[in-house]
């Protein structure tokens, strides 16, 4: 899981949280429209 704080609430505040999502889905559109894999335990996809 590459945004393990995405998994449980672990910020208090509610714009921490929605900040790191944001982060998240920029690395996310980020890395798709660059056609960048990520790397796996069982090789690249």
């Amino acid at each position: 899981m590459m945004h393990r704080r995405l998994a449980r609430d672990y910020e208090t505040l509610t714009i921490s949280s929605e900040a790191v999502i944001h982060l998240a889905s920029i690395d996310y559109l980020t890395k798709r429209i660059t056609d960048e894999t990520t790397p796996t335990r069982r090789g690249t996809y």
